[in-house]
Parts: structure tokens; sequence; C-alpha cells
């Protein structure tokens, strides 16, 4: 799909604006809602949220957009450096990119990017939400990483292959509409020649 370094940030970027959103949700309402409407008293999440003045990150109460925007920092950082080139090169180790179709070609790399981000962005997330008031131990972190990766892996995977990726996908072609069809001229006319 992107063809240069500036579509490539774009893909990044749209990718981690609906994976970041989604991944608060997730951990906010479907992981740790009840646990915190009942320590609370709240009737609803964000109620609860509320109540206790945020959301506990770096051993301080923040609110859902500055959590939302931490995230979103260390994630776009993470998909440009880490996520999107070796998932890539991995999806290459399975199939060519030319000669795959690309249906397959795509799925690897979702899968790869999942299975790279996912235990990446769990381990700063262990760092991030640590109960740094019980103190440090890193058994504790270590504890906390292996299950946000059991709790994220799922959610990852399958949003990731079945809606996250192909909204994105979507949208990209339609932002660089001209650029994929004056390709798909170039491609065609290859192949005739």
């Amino acid at each position: 799909m992107p063809r240069n370094q500036f579509q490539r940030m774009v893909f990044a970027f749209l990718t981690v604006i609906v994976t970041v959103h989604a991944y608060v949700f997730y951990s906010l309402y479907v992981v740790n809602g009840s646990t915190l409407m009942a320590v609370t008293g709240g009737d609803s999440v964000i109620h609860a949220i509320n109540k206790q003045g945020g959301v506990y990150m770096f051993g301080h109460f923040l609110p859902i957009w500055a959590v939302i925007l931490i995230e979103f920092c260390f994630a776009y950082g993470l998909e440009c450096v880490m996520g999107s080139p070796c998932s890539f090169k991995l999806a290459c180790k399975v199939f060519h990119p030319k000669t795959a179709h690309p249906m397959h070609f795509e799925s690897a790399i979702i899968c790869a990017t999942a299975a790279l981000m996912c235990p990446a962005m769990s381990f700063l997330a262990a760092w991030f939400y640590y109960p740094y008031y019980a103190g440090f131990n890193i058994f504790t972190l270590l504890a906390n990483w292996l299950k946000l990766v059991c709790f994220n892996f799922p959610f990852a995977f399958f949003t990731q292959l079945f809606f996250i990726q192909p909204l994105v996908r979507t949208v990209f072609k339609l932002l660089f509409h001209k650029e994929t069809k004056a390709q798909k001229t170039i491609a065609v006319e290859i192949k005739e020649s």
C-alpha cells in the first residue's frame, strides 16, 4: 500500500490513531471497567474515572486525553521505528511481495505487526501503569507485562486483522486515490508490454 516514506508515516499515523483509542477503551471499559466502578462506587466507567481523578499512570492520576496522547506518542514512535519495518521483513520471509496474492501478503504483515507491537506496547504499558505506590519489584513488572500480553494479544490480533487495518487501508486509499490510480495504470502498462 504505502509506496514512499511519507505514505508510510501517514499510514502509521492513521493506524495508531485508531489503535490507541481502541486500546484505551478496551483497557478502561472491558478489562478494568467493573473494578473501577466497584472501587469508586461509580455507576458508569467514565463516572468512576472522573470520581478517582483520572486514569492512574506514572504514579499519578491523569485525564483520559493525556493518557491517549502519551500512548499515541509512544505507539507512533514504536510503529515507525520497529513495527512497520520489521513486520514487512517478516512477511517477506513467508511471501514474496510481487508473486503472493495481495490479501495473503497484507494479512501476513498485519499478523506480524500484532505479534511485534502487542508485546512491545504491553511492556511499555507495564511501566506506565505500574503500581508505584507499592514500591518497585521487577517480578511484579514482569507479571504485569505477561498479564497485559495475555489480555491484549487476542484483542490486537482480531481487531487489527478484521477491523482496524481494513478501515485504515480504506481511508488510506481515499487519501492517496490519485497516486494509487497512477500506480495501477503504470502496472497495467507494464503487464501489457
